[in-house]
Formats: structure tokens, C-alpha cells, sequence
């Protein structure tokens, strides 16, 4: 079973276990590395519980005992991987929402690692590829935080020699969907994938023919709305402190997205970058 097959189970046996397995069951949820190193009575001392206590709720969810349960729990948190998205509460201190928020990131990055379809990154990048090399238009679109993220993948792009512009303005957008036509190429980037100017921007992108990629949640109308949908689902609530690990996320999908395109350009960027490197170097001190 995976870390987050074993977490998620936990999680889900709590409600039927008694209170005292409750309060053990809390203490794996709250620190599974810390849970899976320390000796018995220690356990049994943080949860409040007796060490049978301890036993019988590793036998509750299922395992032959303590030793069991915690050699497992060990190799599912091996890499240091949160599995499980924890909210930020309004009683943390500083170093509670440092693991929380970082935690909640990595999930989200490794999540997406194991999920992420390769077909639709390789059907965008190639797109995206051809655009350029044909001298069409590049562009991409997000409104918000998806804005800002719009904005980096419009820097990541024109650092290739990919003449690409960003719009976060939803009139900006439609007028330039209304631009764009055949052999043009749009990226739309959006959390929810509700947004009305982007669906708008969107539909009218793809009745001039335009190849249109979306970054956005699985399920939502934007998702069915693009020739190509980069699936960018993540374990988050949205809870009042914690900062959306979809920007997060979108920006990392960007990158994948430019290092492939990169790739696809090939040895003719060798030479440019090199020469950006040296002209940056001279604006900085030595």
C-alpha cells in the first residue's frame, strides 16, 4: 500500500475506533516519520493511552501489530513525503505553518509526478513547437493568480527565442483570441476553471482555429473547452490561511512545458542562451 493509501486509510478508520485509538491514530496523522522512529512508550505517552493501547490500534487498522504497522509506516514516509493536505489553523506558530505550507507543496508536486499523463505534455509541447518554428503567435492567458503565472510562462518562453505575449485583462483577452487564427497557439491557465473571460477567451480562440491548451482542474468546463488539457489537480481545501498551492503548481507545469519545448527547439538555442548568459553577467556587480 502507498503512503497515501496507508494515511488516507487511517484517516478514514478514525470515526469508528474508540477514543483512546482515536488519540493514537491523531499522533500518526500529525508526525507519521516521528511516529514510525519513536519506541513504544513514548507513543503511549503522547496520545495519553496505555502501550496496549498503542497495539490495538495498529491492529484496528488493519496490521499484525506495532512492529508491523511501523515498518511500513516507515517505508511509505521514506522520502519525507506528506501525503495528506494539512490546513493551516488560526492557533499555529510560525514553525507548524512552515512544514504545513511546504508539506502541502511537495504533496502536490509529487502527486502530479506520479499522476500526470506524458501524453498531453508531449501533444502541447509539440504544438507549441511548431508555432514557433512556423513564426506564429504565442500566447497565454490567466486572470488572478493564473495571471501571474501567465506572466512567468510569457518570461520562460521569450527566454527560448519564443516571440509570446501574456494577458491578464479579460477584455485584452477576447480581443486577441478574436486575433488569433490558424497555426496560433494559446495557453490558458486558470485554478477553477469557471472563469467566464477565459471560457469566453477560449471558445472564440478555438472557432478561428487556433490550437488551444488549457492548464486547468479536471471536471471544470474549461478542462472540455481546450484541444489539449493539462490536468493540474491538487489535494487542497479551500481553507482560509493556506496560500493555493495551484499557483504553485501551474508554474511548475509551465516549466515542464518550456524544458520540453526547449528540447523540441533543439541546438539552435545553444548558442543564444549562452550569449543572454554573457550580456546578463555584465549587469550584475563582480
Amino acid at each position: 500500500m502507498s503512503g497515501e493509501g496507508m494515511l488516507e486509510r487511517i484517516q478514514a478508520c478514525l470515526p469508528s475506533l474508540a477514543p483512546a485509538e482515536q488519540r493514537v491514530g491523531r499522533l500518526v496523522l500529525a508526525d507519521p516519520r516521528g511516529f514510525a522512529a519513536q519506541p513504544v512508550a513514548e507513543l503511549a505517552d503522547q496520545a495519553h493511552v496505555s502501550k496496549p493501547t498503542v497495539v490495538r490500534f495498529c491492529r484496528s487498522v488493519g496490521y499484525d501489530g506495532l512492529s508491523d504497522f511501523k515498518r511500513k509506516l516507515a517505508g511509505t514516509v521514506a522520502e519525507g513525503v506528506p501525503f495528506i493536505h494539512r490546513s493551516v489553523d488560526s492557533d499555529d506558530k510560525t514553525s507548524d505553518v512552515l512544514v504545513k505550507v511546504v508539506d502541502n507543496a511537495v504533496a502536490a508536486f509529487l502527486r502530479y509526478r506520479n499522476e500526470a499523463t506524458t501524453v498531453a505534455l508531449e501533444r502541447a509541447a509539440e504544438a507549441l513547437a511548431a508555432t514557433y518554428q512556423t513564426g506564429r503567435r504565442i500566447e497565454f492567458f490567466g486572470v488572478g493568480n493564473s495571471g501571474i503565472v501567465a506572466q512567468d510562462a510569457q518570461h520562460k518562453f521569450f527566454r527560448l527565442g519564443v516571440t509570446a505575449i501574456a494577458y491578464s485583462d479579460g477584455h485584452m483577452q477576447v480581443m486577441s483570441a478574436t486575433m488569433l487564427g490558424p497555426g496560433d497557439c494559446v495557453v490558458i491557465i486558470s485554478n477553477s476553471g469557471r472563469t467566464r473571460d477565459l471560457m469566453d477567451a477560449a471558445d472564440i480562440a478555438r472557432k478561428n482555429g487556433a490550437t488551444t491548451i488549457v492548464i486547468t482542474a479536471s471536471g471544470s468546463p474549461l478542462a472540455s473547452a481546450g484541444h489539449i488539457h493539462l490536468a493540474a489537480d491538487h489535494p487542497e481545501g479551500y481553507d482560509r490561511y493556506s496560500p493555493m498551492v495551484s499557483r504553485l503548481l501551474h508554474l511548475l507545469i509551465v516549466d515542464v512545458l518550456a524544458t520540453c519545448v526547449a528540447l523540441r527547439i533543439g541546438s539552435p538555442l545553444q548558442p543564444l542562451l549562452k550569449q543572454m548568459k554573457n550580456n546578463l553577467r555584465n549587469k550584475r556587480y563582480a
